[in-house]
């Protein structure tokens, strides 16, 4: 990876017939590690699957993007306010031999875990699967919900 920019660099410096400089040498021994990550799908530098936590006065309502998996190939656990989505996407590879240019998506297995803001009924947590989105409804628990106090005169 970084044993190719030595030689580019000094290729350039005699194509231009110009000596290259120390602020030259610089910019390009920062540029080429970056270039690692221009091929680098966003998707895999963010954590798998993406989640979104929403929490109203009665539950917390958990949807993670799962696209192209099914239901079957998901395992949910709720352990100490801590919930954990765990599977494996497989790769979809057709008999027929195909000559890939790039692929993006992400395959293998994977866990995703997250620490619920509130304590929930863990007995009563329902989950549905539609459309590559997992929606998990997890009423919250007694001492979780907030209680008015009135004031006494």
């Amino acid at each position: 990876m970084f044993e190719n920019w030595l030689p580019e660099l000094r290729r350039r410096s005699l194509e231009t017939s110009r000596p290259t400089s120390i602020a030259d040498l610089m910019e390009e021994f920062w540029k080429e590690p970056m270039k690692v990550f221009e091929d680098f799908p966003a998707s895999r530098r963010m954590a798998f699957p993406s989640v979104n936590i929403a929490e109203n006065d009665k539950e917390i309502t958990v949807t993670a993007e799962l696209p192209g998996m099914e239901a079957k190939d998901v395992d949910i656990s709720l352990e100490h306010g801590v919930l954990t989505i765990k599977g494996e996407k497989k790769f979809e590879q057709e008999e027929k031999k195909e000559q890939y240019h790039r692929i993006e998506r992400s395959y293998g297995a994977f866990s995703r875990s997250v620490r619920l803001p509130k304590a929930v009924q863990e007995d009563k947590v329902k989950a549905t699967y539609t459309n590559g989105v997992l929606t998990l409804t997890m009423p919250l628990a007694a001492e979780a919900k907030s209680k008015k106090i009135e004031i006494r005169s």
